[in-house]
């Protein structure tokens, strides 16, 4: 019989339920259990394809073309997995796909109601998510409390009831803040949160303390008393430097042992081997560098979060702590990128839309290429790289996207042909993973070692074929592009220790047990100047 997880939150939104959901499941794989994650979001939005960074962070694309939630970068940086779309869904898909149900006139002149229409749909998804698992993990998003995940909540109550007993386990994360006034771990936001998650006929039978210190064996005893349940099924998540390290501590404390024992699942015991030598990596370093992250939604860390991990990943088998430096690419003038990027021993021009910093990011690609510094450049990097190629070396000083001026007399960015008859912006731009054919005889070919390459994209604009021919002449050369030749992928510029842009994302495919090619070899090239300069000096 199939087995289900569910994991809620209570207290406080960002608690870490995704880091939780990716950790149990990386420990069950360590344990031979075929495991599948998703991720249900209350938002009534269709998908966060449309929503700001500042708001929800970045948008997790999948190899299919959904545009989902961050927590499914999580659950593939930590598990093998299948992701797909049916792997993240929202309160505005159920209702989508119930209303076009009624409109077909499915429900037999029935009155559509939450209670069993939505509920029921809810049900299906995790169903069809779930599909092919031993067991099947599903994280619930927003905060108990809240009233946008009641048909969730009241969904999943359900579904436990119709599977029956011993085939699911609830686990909520909650808060155990630190009150430095009174020197102490306060229980009583934790008891709040379970008890109304008890009143929606929802007894959870762990709970994931998140806590700033650790929690005394009293305090397990306290929370344990007043949440009705026993207190070896009390675990904490300490904040951590390294999230990598999760799910060691959690095995640690037995939270692995105890969701087997509650399933009755017979697993072999867990292989931690990859786990430790990942940590080894990341807390032992032999070497550091400094990566400068040029964006513009600096301010929120989770924008920019599978850059920030692939960077990371990029090190580990180097032996190389990667010290990642935030700028905010609207301060970089001509005048200020010195005092900002002398320092940098590489640079990432990562994704992102609309035009502002984008002068700051193109004095930024500028620098690089003329102090030679390696730098690498993702989707709107790639494009901006271009751009500053064709404005500093071609000589077309108004050269620009179409996306920043729709009536620029050198268009080296412009909208892709099939993009002209879109009328939403949701779900239609170039989404999903396409081919790439690669030059041989260039960097791309010499990192990825393979003639074609399938890539994750996200994006409307595309490099100009009409000045290709320009490009190459002058000497940046477009060493990766579609199999029909139609697309161009991948630009670098020989006469540089690294200086390549990709027009997708390859950030979306990295994982600290398999580093894409792209960010290891970046991180190579910023290691060797970073030691080439030490040896100057």
């Amino acid at each position: 019989m199939q087995k289900y997880i569910f994991i809620t939150g209570g207290v406080v939104s960002s608690i870490g339920k995704g880091i939780a959901a990716a950790s149990i499941g990386a420990l069950l794989e360590t344990r031979g259990v075929k495991i599948r994650l998703t991720k249900m979001d209350p938002y009534i939005n269709v998908d966060p394809g449309t929503m700001s960074p500042f708001q929800h962070g970045e948008v997790f694309v999948t190899d299919d073309g959904a545009e989902t939630d961050l927590d499914l970068g999580h659950y593939q940086r930590f598990t093998k997995a299948p992701i797909n779309r049916s792997n993240s869904f929202t309160t505005g898909q159920i209702y989508d796909t119930v209303i076009t149900k009624e409109r077909r006139g499915d429900f037999l002149g029935g009155t559509v109601q939450v209670i069993p229409h939505i509920t029921d749909q809810i049900k299906q998804n995790i169903l069809i998510a779930s599909e092919g698992a031993d067991v099947s993990i599903v994280e619930i998003g927003g905060t108990v409390g809240d009233i946008e995940s009641l048909p969730f909540l009241e969904a999943i109550r359900q579904f436990a009831n119709d599977i029956g007993k011993g085939n699911a386990l609830f686990i909520h994360v909650t808060l155990v803040p630190f009150i430095k006034a009174a020197s102490e771990l306060k229980t009583k936001p934790t008891q709040h949160s379970v008890k109304e998650l008890r009143s929606l006929g929802i007894q959870p039978n762990f709970l994931i303390c998140r806590a700033e210190n650790p929690m005394s064996s009293d305090i397990k005893e306290k929370i344990a008393l007043f949440c009705n349940l026993s207190k070896d099924h009390v675990f904490e998540s300490i904040d951590v430097d390294n999230v990598y390290r999760m799910p060691i501590i959690y095995n640690q404390q037995g939270l692995d042992s105890a969701i087997v024992k509650c399933l009755g699942l017979e697993t072999a015991e867990p292989v931690l081997d990859p786990w430790l030598s990942i940590i080894s990596s990341l807390e032992k370093p032999k070497h550091k560098i400094r990566i400068g992250l040029i964006g513009k939604y600096t301010e929120v860390k989770d924008s920019y979060r599978s850059v920030f991990e692939a960077l990371i990943h990029g090190g580990i088998p180097l032996s190389c702590h990667v010290e990642i430096i935030s700028i905010d690419a609207e301060k970089i003038t001509l005048d200020s990128q010195e005092s900002y990027l002398k320092d940098l021993q590489g640079i990432v021009i990562p994704g992102g839309f609309g035009d502002r910093g984008i002068e700051g990011k193109i004095n930024t690609i500028s620098y690089a290429r003329e102090h030679k510094i390696p730098i690498l450049g993702l989707c709107l990097g790639m494009q901006l790289m271009t751009i500053e190629f064709a404005r500093n070396v071609l000589g077309l000083k108004d050269a620009t996207s179409q996306e920043f001026d729709s009536h620029t007399l050198h268009p080296i960015i412009h909208l892709m042909e099939n993009q002209h008859a879109v009328k939403y912006k949701g779900g239609s731009m170039r989404l999903g993973q396409y081919a790439c054919h690669l030059a041989q005889n260039t960097l791309a070919h010499t990192v990825y070692g393979k003639d074609i390459v399938w890539e994750r994209h996200r994006h409307r604009y595309e490099f100009n074929n009409d000045y290709r021919d320009q490009f190459e002449k002058h000497g940046l050369k477009v060493s990766g592009e579609s199999p029909d030749g139609h697309l161009v992928e991948i630009v670098e510029w020989k006469d540089h220790p690294f200086f390549l842009g990709c027009q997708f994302h390859p950030e979306l495919k990295s994982r600290p047990t398999e580093p894409h090619p792209l960010f290891e070899y970046f991180i190579k090239s910023a290691l060797q100047w970073s030691l080439r300069g030490e040896s100057n000096s």
